[in-house]
């Protein structure tokens, strides 16, 4: 996939293809990509590694949005149904 097919289809705008918010989009749509050929090839070993590297890198960039802004940390983890919030 291009980027500007994705960027066009992505639910941020084109303004913000450098913020953290789009990084987190764009690597959740890796990960499915990923899951969905996996899925088809168990063996695929280094698209494995990838995977584990992707999910590391969205793991990081999630963490460092929920210490400096936990409103829209809240709202893109909602919209990309990535984590189930825990009650507080």
């Amino acid at each position: 996939m291009s980027k500007k097919l994705f960027i066009g289809s992505s639910l941020l705008s084109k303004e913000q293809t450098g913020s953290v918010e789009f990084q987190i989009s764009h690597l959740t749509n890796r990960v499915l990509k990923l899951t969905d050929h996996l899925k088809l090839h168990d063996k695929d070993y280094s698209s494995q590694r990838g995977l584990w590297k992707i999910l590391g890198q969205r793991k990081r960039l999630l963490s460092y949005l929920s210490k400096t802004n936990l409103t829209n940390y809240e709202t893109l983890i909602n919209k990309l149904n990535i984590r189930k919030l825990k009650n507080r």
